[in-house]
Parts: C-alpha cells; structure tokens; sequence
C-alpha cells in the first residue's frame, strides 16, 4: 500500500505542478501600452461616431440626443400677448398720468381672456380688459397693470394712475421663437425644457440619435447575484450592476446578461450572441493570470482583427483588456470595483457617449465673469440664465436677455447663477459661479451676437457638422457689434448701412476688426396680398400711400438694428400709426401684417414668403461677420471663416434664398 501510496502522491504533486506552471504562465502583459497609445489604438480601430437617427414620440424623447437641427414650424408667441392682467390701450392716451391726474378712457365691451380673439380696434380715449396671455387687439400699443388703474363701474370707465410707454407689458408674436428660427441644435441632450420648446412648438414627434444598446456580462466561478445565498469563498456581482447603471448615465441602453461562469465553450456562445444584438459587449472580470481567467483565449477566436491590447499603464486599472471582433468593441474590464469603474470611464464613457451623440461629460460648476451689470430686487434671491463665452480673460458669464415667458431662455441657457436677496445686484465683471444645467454642458468654441438670420443658422450647422459647437444671441446689429468691441463674442453677425459712404458693415469697425463678407438678402416692403394700397406700386410709392392714409397701421423694428435704420430712411421723420410697435425680428414683423394686427413693415424677401405676404423690394443688403483679426487662427473662428467660402455653403444659402458675397464659391 506504501508504494502505491507513494505513487497517488506523485501524482498529485505532479497535477499541482502543472497548475501551477500554468497559473504562472507569461501568455497574456506580453507587452504593457501607455494610456494615450491605448486611446489612440481603440479609437483607430472604433469610430468613436455617433448612430443613426430615430423617430420618437415626444413623451418618449426625454433624455435622447437631437439628430438634427429643429426649426420652430410657428411663430412662439403665435400673437402679440399680453404679459400682465390689465388694460390694453394706446400708450398716447396716458401721457402725464398720475395718483393725482388720472386719465380716464372708455371701456371697450369686450374682455380678452386667454384664447378669445379680440373684434374691437382700440380708439384713442379707450381701452379693452385683457388677462395675461390675451390677445393684443389691433390699435393697442401697450398695457397698463390692473394694480395701476381705479375701474368706474357706473360710467364703464377706468382711470389709468401711471404713465406706460408704447410696447410696455407686450409680449410680441414670435419674440421667443420666431417661424423657420432654428431653436434646437442636433447634439442637444432633451431634458424637460426641450420637450417644452418641441411642445410649444406643435411638435408631436423628434428624430433622435439611436441609444447604443451595451451588453454588459461579469465573469467568474465566485460571483453570485445579488439576493441569492452566498456560498464560503464567493462574492457579490457589483460590476454588472455598477457598469449597466453608467451605461444609462452616459446615454446608452444596458443590456444585462448575467454571470458567465469560467468555461471558455459558455463565454464563447455568450459573446457570440452579445456581437449579434449590441453596439458594444462589457464584460468585467477574467483579465488577470489566474488558470480560470478564459476571456482573453476567447477573444483570439471571435474574429479579426481580435484583441487590440492587454495590459495599460494605468494604477489602478493594469488588466484592461480591448477586442474588436465582428466591427463591434469588446472591452474586458479589471474584476476589482475601483479599477473596473476606473478604467470604464477613461475608455468606455467617451465611447459610449460619441455613440449616443452626446458630449463629453464635464463638471458642473465654473467660474465665470459677468459681461454685464444685472441689477435685481433687493429682498428676493434671483436665478440668472446665463450662457457662457470665451473671452480674453477667461470665462464670460452673458446673462440672457429673454424672460419668465420665454421657453427658450432656459434651453439655451447653459447655466444659472444667483444674485443674493441682500444685493441690489452683479456688477460687471464680478465673478460668479455658474451652476450647469445637465452633464455634459460646456461653454461653446463659438459665440456669435448680433442680427438673426436663418442663412446663419444653416451655416451654424454646417459648423456643428465639424465638431464646433456655437452658440447664437440675437440683439440686432449693433447690440453684436458693441459685444464684439467689449470682447463678449467672437462673431458680430451685423447688416448696418452707411448712408455717408453708401457701404455696408464696413465703415461701422473699430480698429483691430476684420469683416468676412457672408451674403446679401433682399429686403422690402411686406403687406397682405390683395391690398390695393400696395399692390399696384413699387415700394416707395407703396410707402407714401401708406403714410397719406390715417387707417395704415405699420409695424416697425428695434432701435439698434439694421432694418430699422432702413425703415427710419423711409419714414423721413414720420410716425404712422404703430410706430411704437417695435419688435425685434423679420418674423415679428411678418406675422403682424400676416394676423391682420399691422398692415405694412420692412422684412426680408425669405420671411415675406413663408408667411405668404405680398413683396416690394427696397434694396439688397449686405449681411456679413466680423470679427478680432487677432483671432482668426482661434480653431472654431478658423473653421467658420474656412466655411463660409465653401461650395456647399454657397449651396444651401441659395437653397434659403440668398446670394452668398462675391468670391464665394
């Protein structure tokens, strides 16, 4: 019995050893990468871009990616509204009013609640009762709070108790979104104020960027899911759930499949199916040199060009292991929590979220200076919308000149920051702390102030195309050129004429400004088709008709921009009837005369075509860029001055109605 003893434990030993030669084996780290060569050979071999598109449901859309560009199909407000419960009345009527010397106005027998169209034209020496959000009735030109007025029951009278200026408590068609604007951005993450924009917009779908669908298995004989019991030497998956759970922060759809144990035939099978119905396979575990880690075997056999690497410098994180089989990933993270997580975010989270059409992630907080002086209500702690701006020393905080009406205020914020109940308000230049609204939120590569044009948008579109973000602010003309000169912006988008020197744009640059010509667009006069005051003239004869007649309502625009500068030469020193009426874009205006509010204004031919308006052409402007000649080498600057001579550029503003500036292709 002793030598077959002795043979029993020999032949244990001898199994030991070959165990143990096996467990110790250098088949796997034959060759460490360093982090940025690991980056750069995944991304060589993945295209880290982004899925096709879908379409969704509105109700189903929050939290996807925009695949494109939205353009409001409306204007938001569709009318000019009412910001405040009051009266509705010409803002003439109550110059000089006070406690001590009201002004008294006839009540007109109608009340504009919320959804009811008014019928009667408001006379001077009247006013009609009107509920915030009403209808602005044609004749008003502004609306005086209830709290500042005395209603006389017995005469149907009521005194006005303050002086109101034309447009005051007016909130203007189209002011927060106008028709054919683009309000959304493909690439924009939708989030509760997004699915609001689309809504009010009228949108009852979205095309979205497809989730990339993530397998995420864990492997190893000592794993057990969590609820079950838990045997002497086993653990806990916390991997599997961990990685699913950072999959969905990060824009992708998890996919689990469970423990796999350590059997080569049953990892295989598994990972074939994975391949089949994913974008990308995770696993977590079975990268190391124990004799049960099988993955890396597995992975040779799954297809070219098969495994990428195995083994980076990084502590912790050393295991990592990369495939790429069937043109999918497979990615092996490290079995310990810390450096599973590690390892995912460095390599998997900028994969997953390039897939899914979102940004890199970033922190949410910054230090940012505010552009401006914001003055606020002492007592009342306020929340300012901001958007952030590259300047030249540092971070610009652009407080957002929308309201608490406005939709888009909030979408296009990239964050807030707060003034104290203490202060009387931020002066300009004072830093603040920006809190970000969403993961991922930066501050653009671009930023462009001054006069819309949808021409612009679609170049900004093109621009997004190459990976620059930019951000758009619509003050007029001037307004962007002034934010250019106090270094608030990179672009000044501007159409301002020169009647001394009978040039565009560019007489009105200060020193160190450089202009990139961009394109011309007809502007004229817009009218209601069928309107014999116009219909049968060229612009300025239809111009003085509509000065000689008394009933004529015009619709003008905001000082400070471009147009306005061309309806001040048309008018001579006149003020017609709605002069106070004064919004701030073409869309604005078209609306007006479309809804009947106005019978005349100035706009540009494209605007005066898609609300269906009659046309005069006044002249053709020129709509161009400027900006600091001693950034033009700025990547995004360089890329949006690159693009604006490009023939496919010069394509789509043709498409739009334009005429892109001479040299351009």
């Amino acid at each position: 019995m002793g030598p077959v003893s002795g043979d029993a434990d020999r032949d244990e030993a001898a199994d030991f050893a070959a165990r143990l030669a096996a467990a110790s084996s250098q088949e796997q780290f034959l060759r460490v990468m360093s982090r940025d060569d690991a980056l750069a050979a995944f991304r060589a071999a993945v295209p880290h871009t982004r899925l096709p598109s879908e379409t969704l449901p509105l109700e189903e859309a929050l939290g996807r990616v925009l695949a494109r560009d939205v353009a409001s199909p409306m204007d938001v407000p569709p009318f000019d509204r009412s910001l405040v419960d009051g009266f509705a009345l010409r803002a003439a009527d109550t110059e000089g009013a006070g406690p001590a010397s009201p002004r008294r106005l006839a009540l007109n027998r109608e009340i504009l609640a919320c959804g009811v169209a008014p019928t009667v034209v408001v006379q001077p020496g009247t006013a009609t009762p009107i509920s915030t959000g009403g209808m602005i009735p044609r004749g008003a030109d502004a609306v005086v709070m209830v709290e500042h007025s005395e209603f006389d029951a017995r005469s149907l009278a009521v005194d006005i108790l303050t002086a109101v200026r034309p447009a005051q408590f007016v909130g203007y068609a189209g002011a927060d979104m106008a028709r054919g604007e683009t309000v959304l951005r493909e690439g924009t993450r939708i989030t509760a104020r997004e699915i609001g924009m689309l809504a009010a917009c009228g949108l009852p779908a979205v095309d979205v960027t497809r989730r990339p669908r993530v397998a995420v298995l864990s492997t190893g004989d000592e794993l057990v899911a969590p609820g079950e019991p838990l045997p002497e030497g086993a653990i806990y998956d916390s991997n599997g759930a961990i990685v699913a759970a950072a999959v969905t922060e990060n824009g992708g759809e998890p996919v689990r499949l469970g423990i796999v144990r350590d059997d080569a035939a049953v990892l295989e099978a598994a990972l074939h199916s994975a391949l089949r119905d994913s974008d990308l396979v995770v696993l977590s575990g079975g990268t190391s040199k124990g004799t049960g880690d099988v993955s890396h075997r597995v992975l040779s056999r799954l297809g070219e060009p098969g495994i990428l690497f195995h083994g980076v410098a990084l502590k912790p994180g050393k295991p990592l292991c990369v495939a790429v089989a069937q043109g999918r990933p497979i990615i092996v993270l490290p079995g310990f929590p810390t450096s599973a997580m590690f390892t995912f975010h460095d390599f998997v989270v900028p994969f997953v979220r390039a897939l899914a059409g979102l940004p890199p992630r970033e922190d949410e907080t910054i230090a940012a200076r505010v552009s401006q002086r914001v003055p606020s209500e002492l007592g009342r702690t306020e929340f300012v919308m901001t958007s952030l701006a590259h300047g030249p020393e540092g971070t610009i905080a652009l407080p957002l000149p929308k309201g608490s009406g406005s939709v888009t205020a909030f979408s296009q914020a990239d964050g807030f920051f707060a003034v104290p109940a203490a202060r009387a308000g931020v002066e300009a230049g004072e830093g603040v702390a920006v809190v970000r609204l969403g993961a991922g939120v930066r501050a653009p590569d671009l930023t462009i102030v001054g006069s819309h044009c949808i021409g612009l948008d679609r170049v900004v579109g093109l621009l997004a195309e190459r990976g620059y973000r930019a951000r758009t602010i619509w003050v007029g003309s001037a307004g962007g050129l002034a934010a250019l000169r106090r270094g608030e912006c990179d672009v000044a988008a501007m159409h301002l004429f020169d009647p001394e020197t009978g040039r565009y744009n560019a007489p009105f640059l200060a020193e160190g400004m450089s202009l990139a010509p961009g394109w011309r667009r007809l502007q004229g006069v817009v009218f209601r088709r069928g309107d014999a005051r116009f219909e049968a003239r060229n612009a300025a004869d239809a111009v003085a008709a509509a000065l000689a007649d008394p009933d004529a309502v015009m619709v003008n625009r905001n000082a400070g921009s471009g147009t306005r500068l061309l309806v001040d030469g048309l008018l001579d020193g006149a003020r017609p009837a709605g002069f106070w009426n004064q919004p701030r874009s073409h869309n604005a205006v078209a609306a007006a005369v479309s809804q009947g509010r106005a019978d005349w204004g100035v706009a540009i031919a494209s605007v005066a075509d898609a609300y269906g308006l009659g046309f005069r052409p006044l002249t053709e402007e020129a709509y161009d860029l400027a900006y600091r000649a001693d950034a033009r080498e700025m990547p995004a600057l360089a890329a949006f001055l690159s693009l604006l001579g490009e023939p496919g550029t010069a394509a789509a503003l043709r498409a739009l109605g334009f005429t892109p500036a001479a040299g351009a292709a």
